[in-house]
């Protein structure tokens, strides 16, 4: 009888791909806040001001070409969200033996940020920013 260990290979490319994208969707959120909470403290106005037009996110595009990524990244996390979350605690679930604790903390730390951005977004608040947003 041998005493070989089964080692089970978890698709490192894959695991690192849902982490990226995780963590690329909750930051594309996260600079869209604070580009609407900045472009409203600096003209001093309310959520409603910043609903009229005359502050288009377009033009706090100073991030040139940044802002179409960060657009489609913003959008797909609204409809990536949870299934990105679900994915991530599947993986971890089934190959807790096989990741390292690094990749089990991201990946969950990501699952966690996707969610509470996905909540985040259905605040009164911050639907306003989806509509400043997409305007």
């Amino acid at each position: 009888m041998t005493s070989v260990a089964q080692v089970t290979s978890y698709p490192r490319r894959a695991v690192r791909a849902l982490i990226v994208a995780q963590f690329a969707t909750i930051g594309a959120f996260l600079t869209v806040l604070l580009l609407y909470v900045g472009r409203m403290t600096s003209a001093g106005v309310g959520p409603a001001e910043m609903l009229t037009g005359a502050y288009d996110p377009k033009d706090v595009a100073f991030f040139g070409v940044l802002h179409p990524v960060v657009a489609v990244l913003y959008l797909a996390g609204a409809v990536l969200g949870l299934p990105l979350a679900i994915v991530a605690v599947v993986l971890v679930a089934r190959e807790r033996e096989a990741l390292p604790r690094a990749t089990r903390s991201l990946l969950l730390a990501g699952a966690v940020g996707s969610l509470l951005v996905l909540v985040a977004r259905l605040t009164p608040p911050l639907l306003d920013m989806h509509r400043w947003w997409l305007d």
